[in-house]
């Protein structure tokens, strides 16, 4: 399993614009779908977005799509969550999650491994 670790979150103002980073370990990192969930204070944890290994297929929750993009550069080990047009409602802590091969599209908390310890996004209004 790989392990993961978050970066890149703050407090913002709504409508910015934040990009948020996981780093990989492993060799192997291309094999695993990565995705992005957020949990809310006094919420359970929801899924964000996915993207599969190679990164030919992205999933995203309807309340983010047309306004965050999840990406990869398997090179670097690294997947990214771009997040635009921020809005309150945004504010939680975000995780980053892998899971090796599988079915696709995964959005299930179940259906991932490897966690990070997460990184808090504020957006104020």
């Amino acid at each position: 399993q790989v392990q993961v670790e978050e970066s890149g979150g703050g407090l913002v103002q709504a409508g910015d614009s934040v990009m948020l980073s996981c780093a990989a370990s492993g060799r192997t990192f291309s094999s695993y779908s990565m995705g992005w969930f957020r949990q809310a204070p006094g919420k359970e944890r929801d899924f964000v977005a996915a993207i599969k290994g190679r990164g030919f297929g992205t999933y995203y929750a309807d309340s983010v799509k047309g306004r965050f993009t999840i990406s990869r550069d398997n090179a670097k080990n690294t997947a990214y969550l771009q997040m635009n047009n921020l809005k309150p409602e945004d504010t939680a802590v975000y995780y980053c999650a892998a899971t090796y091969g599988g079915s696709w599209p995964v959005s299930e908390i179940a259906d991932f491994g490897s966690w990070g310890q997460g990184t808090q996004v504020t957006v104020s209004s």
